[in-house]
C-alpha cells in the first residue's frame, strides 16, 4: 500500500502529491524540487501505477515487487534502482532479521518501497528533521538518510552480537562442565545468524563504493556530485562492520572448533576412567571366575584360610591397580 506521497522544495515538505503525475511534472519545472513515494508491501497494481507515473523500468519494478533481492545498485535509463537489506536483532532469542527497502532515484523524484521487518521510514524521517541539509541534495539526501540509517543499525547489531559472543566464549571455555550437545547447537545458531547478517552487509560495498565515486565508474547519474562525499563516509562505516562481523564468523568457526576438540578431550578422559575401573574390577572377577568352577582338586578349598587370603588378594590387586592408574592420570 501507499503510505506516504509528499512533495518537497528547498528541503522542507510543502504538501502532499494527490496527482502524482502532476506533481512529478511541477517539480520538474521548479526549482530544487522533488517527489517522495513511500510503498509498504505493495501489490502488483499499485507498482504498476507508480510504475507508469514515473517511467519506471519494468524490470525494475518486477523487482521491486518481489522481495529477497541481494543489496545492489543497477542503473536504468530514468532511474536508479537500489536496494539495501536493513537487519535488526533480537537479543531474548539471538535472532537477526532482516527487512528490505528498494530505492527508485530519478528527475525530481524518489520512491521507496519496503518489504518485511520493521518500517524504517520513520528513523529516516526523524533523521532528516534533524538534518535538513541532507533534503536540499534532492533524491539524493533521501538516498544517503536511508543508508545511514541501515549502516548505523549494522553498527549496533554488529555491537550486540559481539557482546553475546563474548558470553558464548565464556561459556564454552568455563571450568565448569556444560551440555555439550546444547552448547554445540547454539555456536551453530549463532553461526547461522552471523551468516543471516553478512548477506545484508557485504553486498552493500559495492553500491555504497559507485555512489561514493570511488568506484571504476564515478559518473551514477541522478546522484548530487556534493553528496558523494557523504556516502564515503557511509562506505568507511561499512567497511568497519564487514571487517567487525568477518572477525566475528572467524571467532565463531574457532570456537566451534574449540568446542569440539574440548569434548574430544573429556571423552577421551571419560574413556580412560571407565577403562581403568573396569580393569581394576577384571582382577576380582577373573579369580572369583576360577573358584567358582568347583574342581575336586583344588587344595585351597581345604585350607583354613582360604577365604580370607583370597578376599585379600583381590583388595590388595585392586589398590594396587588403581594407585597405578591415579598416579599416570587416570582417575
Amino acid at each position: 500500500m501507499i503510505t506516504d506521497r509528499a512533495v518537497y522544495q528547498r528541503g522542507k515538505r510543502t504538501g502532499d502529491a494527490e496527482n502524482l503525475s502532476r506533481a512529478l511534472a511541477q517539480c520538474r519545472a521548479e526549482e530544487d524540487s522533488f517527489v517522495w513515494v513511500s510503498l509498504y508491501e505493495p501489490d502488483k497494481k499499485e507498482i504498476g501505477l507508480i510504475g507508469e507515473d514515473f517511467g519506471l523500468h519494468p524490470l525494475a519494478a518486477e523487482d521491486a515487487l518481489n522481495a529477497h533481492q541481494r543489496p545492489k545498485l543497477e542503473i536504468y535509463e530514468d532511474s536508479l534502482f537500489v536496494v539495501l537489506k536493513p537487519v535488526s536483532y533480537e537479543p531474548e532469542n539471538d535472532v537477526v532479521s532482516s527487512g528490505e527497502v528498494i530505492v527508485f532515484l530519478g528527475d525530481s523524484f524518489v520512491v521507496t518501497v519496503e518489504h518485511g521487518g520493521e518500517s524504517l521510514l520513520p528513523a529516516v524521517g526523524r533523521r532528516l528533521g534533524t538534518d535538513s541539509k541532507a533534503l536540499r541534495h534532492g533524491p539524493t539526501g533521501v538516498l544517503y538518510s536511508i543508508a545511514d540509517v541501515t549502516v548505523d543499525h549494522y553498527v549496533d547489531v554488529a555491537a550486540e552480537l559481539g557482546t553475546d559472543l563474548e558470553e558464548l566464549e565464556t561459556e564454552v571455555f568455563s571450568p565448569q562442565p556444560v551440555d555439550s550437545r546444547n552448547t554445540a547447537s547454539r555456536i551453530y545458531a549463532f553461526k547461522r545468524q552471523v551468516q543471516e547478517f553478512r548477506r545484508a552487509s557485504v553486498p552493500l560495498a559495492a553500491p555504497l563504493t559507485l555512489l561514493s565515486g570511488s568506484g571504476p565508474s564515478s559518473a551514477v547519474p541522478f546522484v548530487d556530485d556534493e553528496a558523494r562525499l557523504f556516502f564515503r563516509n557511509i562506505d568507511d562505516h561499512l567497511t568497519r562492520v564487514n571487517e567487525t562481523v568477518e572477525g566475528l564468523d572467524r571467532l565463531v568457526s574457532d570456537i566451534l572448533s574449540a568446542h569440539l576438540t574440548q569434548t574430544g578431550v573429556r571423552q577421551n578422559d571419560d574413556m580412560r576412567k571407565i577403562s581403568a575401573w573396569a580393569a581394576i574390577v577384571a582382577v576380582p572377577t577373573m579369580i572369583a571366575g576360577i573358584y567358582g568352577m568347583n574342581f575336586e582338586h583344588m587344595p585351597e578349598l581345604h585350607w583354613v584360610w582360604s577365604y580370607p587370603a583370597v578376599l585379600g588378594v583381590m583388595v590388595v590387586l585392586g589398590l594396587l591397580l588403581y594407585r597405578q592408574f591415579k598416579r599416570r592420570g587416570w582417575l
